[in-house]
C-alpha cells in the first residue's frame, strides 16, 4: 500500500512539473535554459519506472528542443518546422547516449544540442 501511495505522489509531481515546464509565455519566448529544461524534465521522468535514460533522454530532448506554442499564436513556418526537427533529430541520434540513470549531463547535452543548433541552422537558416 505505502508502495502504491509513493507512486502515485510521483505520478502527480511528475504531471504538475510537465503542465509547468510548458515554460513559454504569452509570447512564446523560452523563460528557463535549455539545461534547466533538460535536466529537471530528465530526474522527473527517471523517477518514474519503467523509463531507461534513452526513453527519458528523448522525451525531454524533444519537450525542450520543440516550442511549445498555443496554435493560435503558431506563425511557424515550413522552415521552422524543418529547423526544429533537424535539431531534435540530429540531438537525439548525438546527444541522448550521454546522460545516464545517475547524472543527466545537462553541460555535455547542452553543448552537444548547441553543434546541433549550429549544424542545422547552417542546412535550415543561412541564406
Amino acid at each position: 500500500m505505502e508502495r502504491g501511495m509513493l507512486r502515485a505522489v510521483v505520478l502527480v509531481l511528475v504531471l504538475i512539473c510537465r503542465i509547468s515546464t510548458e515554460y513559454y509565455t504569452v509570447k512564446g519566448q523560452p523563460t528557463t535554459t535549455f539545461k534547466e529544461c533538460y535536466v529537471g524534465c530528465f530526474v522527473l521522468c527517471m523517477i518514474v519506472p519503467p523509463h531507461s535514460p534513452f526513453d527519458c533522454s528523448f522525451q525531454c530532448l524533444k519537450d525542450c528542443l520543440i516550442p511549445k506554442i498555443p496554435q493560435s499564436t503558431a506563425t511557424g513556418t515550413h522552415v521552422d518546422n524543418n529547423f526544429n526537427f533537424c535539431k531534435l533529430g540530429c540531438s537525439a541520434s548525438l546527444c541522448s547516449k550521454i546522460s545516464t540513470q545517475q547524472n543527466p549531463g545537462g553541460d555535455k547535452v547542452e553543448s552537444c544540442v548547441g553543434s546541433c543548433s549550429g549544424q542545422c541552422t547552417k542546412t535550415y537558416l543561412s541564406p
